[in-house]
């Protein structure tokens, strides 16, 4: 099997840890020594060395220097950020010329966060072998633990094969509000979509060809091209989403749940659940003064001091970009005022 991790974060939801300059993907949070992505890579070594990384130009020399060891030829640069989907046929040209057609393809993300190992080496070889048994793209499934309104849901069909917990994908779902994701998780009959999948490169072929003729157009366009031709052509594509261009459209997808733990962690509320926490329920990271603070994630990455006393229930984050300090249940705010302090409002 052939993994691709997609390593172009923007870095806005983690401000100020994270910034368009230096993504999440690309931190060692909460105490780890890794970053995301070396933690990513870790988990995939265990699996293949057939590994591929999909990151921007701005962020490729990072990248490099965090995983020392992998080639030149595994790292495919995408000269701009340009959505999931042309991300994922940047990955298909470069596969095209390098690997075997039938060889399974796992696509994952570098800014997740999972503990769990051995799950996740299972679940992805348990999809490799279905994907060369039924020659399909094989999605990945995360069984739901609470109502989130934040993610995107696999409504699973029929079962295919009870053994291997393989069911039929019968739709998807936009991020819902509070009161339908409570009746999908009250269903059963739901998962996260988490972004992964798995097929070779002839059947995402294929399935472009039938669902996404456009797509398809420009993988065939790529795959002809020269260094500088192929980068002009990319800066000129429009952004979509892997999701919308491609897989939503296929009609035999098939899914399996994950056999790991997972979280996305897109705000500090996440950041905060995935962390050791003290017996008052806190992340304290950096010099820090603190008095009856409880449930509360605060790092300082700075030299002076900060001083918290009598808070709940907050994340306070001091670094060279910037202080933030916010209610933890409302961080998922932060991502779009980051934006608009990067435009300079």
């Amino acid at each position: 099997m052939i993994i691709c991790i997609i390593a172009g974060g923007s870095g806005t939801r983690l401000w100020p840890l994270s910034t368009p300059e230096f993504p999440k993907q690309l931190l060692s949070l909460n105490g780890e020594k890794d970053s995301l992505l070396q933690l990513t890579y870790n988990r995939a070594r265990k699996i293949t060395s057939k590994i591929l990384i999909v990151t921007e130009n701005s962020h490729i020399h990072h990248v490099k220097k965090q995983l020392r060891d992998l080639p030149d030829s595994s790292f495919i640069v995408e000269p701009a950020r340009k959505g999931t989907a042309n991300c994922i046929v940047q990955a298909l040209v470069h596969i095209n010329k390098n690997y075997d057609h039938d060889e399974p393809i796992a696509f994952i993300h570098s800014d997740h966060y999972i503990r769990d190992n051995d799950g996740f080496v299972k679940t992805l070889k348990d999809a490799e072998y279905i994907s060369r048994k039924n020659k399909k793209i094989i999605l990945i499934g995360v069984e739901p633990d609470f109502p989130s309104t934040g993610f995107g849901y696999i409504e699973r069909g029929d079962i295919v094969d009870a053994k291997g917990a393989l069911y039929k994908v019968s739709s998807f779902k936009e991020k819902p509000d509070l009161n339908t994701a409570l009746k999908y998780l009250k269903s059963g009959r739901y998962l996260w979509n988490c972004g992964y999948f798995v097929g070779s490169y002839n059947v995402f072929e294929s399935k472009m060809s039938t669902y996404s003729p456009d797509l398809n157009g420009v993988l065939n366009r790529l795959k002809k091209l020269n260094k500088d031709e192929f980068n002009k052509q990319y800066l000129e594509l429009s952004s979509d989403a892997i999701d919308y261009a491609l897989i939503e459209k296929v009609k035999d997808l098939e899914v399996i749940p994950a056999q790991f733990d997972w979280m996305d962690l897109g705000s500090y509320k996440d950041l905060a659940k995935a962390a050791d926490v003290d017996e008052k329920g806190n992340y304290i990271n950096g010099e820090i003064f603190e008095e009856e603070v409880e449930n509360s994630y605060v790092v300082n990455k700075e030299d002076k001091p900060i001083v918290v006393i009598g808070v709940n229930n907050l994340a306070i984050i001091n670094s060279k970009e910037g202080i933030l300090i916010t209610r933890k249940d409302l961080s998922q705010k932060v991502g779009d005022i980051s934006k608009e302090i990067k435009k300079g409002n």
